[in-house]
């Protein structure tokens, strides 16, 4: 999906996702993820899902914290 990052929070939702786990080996995400909660997917690549995180802000995360 193409798109403007600046529309992407009032973009339409691709789908949700369940976080797994906030276990991070570089950054610090259990601040802005919770593991259990659903989240909207506004946009991914290979690598990363662009999600609205705990702060209602567009973050993009690893694929690995999500099933």
């Amino acid at each position: 999906m193409l798109s403007n990052f600046k529309e992407w929070t009032t973009s339409p939702t691709i789908r949700t996702v369940t976080c797994k786990h906030t276990d991070a080996a570089k950054y610090v995400v259990s601040n802005v993820l919770t593991p259990g909660k659903e989240y909207e997917v506004k946009n991914e690549t290979e690598e990363f899902i662009f999600v609205v995180d705990n702060t209602g802000k567009v973050g993009g995360y690893y694929k690995t914290y999500f099933e």
